[in-house]
C-alpha cells in the first residue's frame, strides 16, 4: 500500500478546546482585525508591513522578534500597521526540504504532523499574548487553516497555490484579508482571476461538508516577481508594473482594489539585503502616483533576529533563517522606521 495513516487528527473544535483563546487576546484580535480592515477598504490611511522570518522555526526566537516588533510598533502605530509573518507551512518547488514547523516541531527530526498541529497553535497564542500582535499565516493546505482561523489577522496563497480550486474556494469563506500571490510565471491575470474567485460565494465540498461561502471582499493581490523559461528572474514592484497592474484592477468589477508588494523571492532573486532598495522604490512609485498609492497598501519583507540563512545542522544560529535568507534585525527597525517616515 503505498499511504499509510500516521495519525488521525484531531478536529479543530477539539484542538480549540484543548489549547483555547482567552476572552482578552479574542478581543485584541477583533480589534486588530478592524483596523487592518479599515486599510484594504480605505478608510484608514496607515501602511501595511507584514514582515518576519522566512519560516517560523523556533518558538522562542519567533517569539523574540515579534517582542521586537511590538516594541517597534509602539514607535510607528500612527503611521504602519505591522503584521507579523509567523509563517509556518513552507512550499518546497521540488518537495524537498523542511516544509515548516507544521511538518517538523523540531526541525532536526522526523516529520509529526499532530505535534505540529499543537505546536503552531500554541507558538501563534504564546505570540498574540506576549505581543499584544496578531500574525500572519501562509494557507499551504486550505482543510488545515481551520486549526488556526480564530488566531489570524491575515493569510497569504503562495505561487504555486494561486490556481488551486480548494484554495480559491476557502479564502472565498474568510473574512480576513487573503493575498494571493502572481504565480511563479508572473502571470497577472492568473492571480486576479484567483481574486474574481475569492471575491465571489461558492458552494463546495470543505473537511466532509457541503458548505457555501459569501465572498471575501478583502482579496487582493500580492506581486513577488516572477521566473522566465530560462530560469530566469523577472521583477514586478517597479512603476511600469505597477500601472500595469492598476489598469487591469480597473477593467475588472472588483471590491477594494489592493497590493501587497513582496520585497523578497523572485522580486530580490533572494538577494536579501535588496529587499532595503525595492521597498524605497515601492515608497517612490506611490509618492508618484496619488492612484497607486491607493492601490498599494504594503509590502511583504522576509526578517529575523539574525541576517541571512543557514543550512539545517548540530550547530544552528538563534535567530537565523534555515530557508531562505532574511534581513537581520538591525536593518529591520532601521527600514521599518524609514518607512514610517516616507508613507
Amino acid at each position: 500500500m503505498s499511504m499509510k495513516i500516521n495519525h488521525e487528527l484531531p478536529l479543530p473544535a477539539d484542538l480549540k478546546a484543548q489549547f483555547p483563546l482567552d476572552a482578552d487576546l479574542a478581543a485584541m484580535k477583533q480589534r486588530r482585525d478592524a483596523e487592518i480592515r479599515r486599510v484594504f477598504t480605505g478608510e484608514l490611511d496607515k501602511f501595511i508591513v507584514l514582515v518576519g522570518p522566512c519560516s517560523a522555526d523556533n518558538e522562542e526566537a519567533v517569539c523574540e522578534y515579534t517582542g521586537r516588533l511590538a516594541a517597534l510598533n509602539d514607535e510607528v502605530s500612527d503611521r504602519l500597521v505591522i503584521i507579523p509573518r509567523i509563517y509556518t507551512n513552507k512550499p518546497r518547488t521540488t518537495g524537498e526540504g523542511y516544509k515548516g514547523m507544521l511538518h517538523q516541531p523540531q526541525p532536526d527530526k522526523a516529520p509529526d504532523l499532530l505535534a505540529g498541529i499543537i505546536a503552531i497553535r500554541k507558538m501563534h497564542i504564546r505570540a498574540m499574548r506576549e505581543t499584544g500582535l496578531t500574525a500572519a499565516d501562509e494557507m499551504l493546505y486550505p482543510e488545515n487553516r481551520s486549526y488556526l482561523d480564530d488566531l489570524l489577522s491575515y493569510e497569504a496563497i503562495g505561487a504555486r497555490s494561486v490556481e488551486n480550486q480548494q484554495h480559491r474556494l476557502t479564502a472565498s469563506g474568510m473574512d480576513i484579508p487573503i493575498g494571493m500571490k502572481n504565480p511563479t510565471s508572473g502571470d497577472f491575470s492568473v492571480m486576479l482571476n484567483s481574486v474574481i474567485a475569492a471575491q465571489h460565494p461558492h458552494n463546495f465540498i470543505y473537511r466532509g461538508c457541503d458548505v457555501t461561502t459569501s465572498g471575501n471582499e478583502l482579496a487582493h493581490v500580492i506581486l513577488r516577481g516572477g521566473v522566465d523559461k530560462y530560469g530566469t528572474c523577472i521583477p514586478n514592484y517597479h512603476y511600469e508594473d505597477l500601472m500595469r497592474l492598476l489598469e487591469m484592477y480597473q477593467k475588472l468589477s472588483l471590491k477594494n482594489p489592493a497590493a501587497i508588494i513582496d520585497a523578497n523571492h523572485s522580486n530580490s532573486n533572494k538577494r536579501f539585503k535588496d529587499q532595503i532598495r525595492i521597498v524605497r522604490e515601492v515608497l517612490h512609485s506611490r509618492r508618484h502616483s496619488s492612484d497607486l498609492q491607493k492601490l498599494i497598501k504594503g509590502v511583504m519583507i522576509e526578517s529575523y533576529l539574525e541576517e541571512g540563512s543557514q543550512p539545517i545542522g548540530a550547530d544552528l544560529v538563534y535567530g537565523k533563517s534555515i530557508t531562505d535568507p532574511c534581513l537581520g534585525w538591525s536593518d529591520t527597525r532601521e527600514l521599518l522606521l524609514r518607512i514610517a517616515d516616507e508613507c
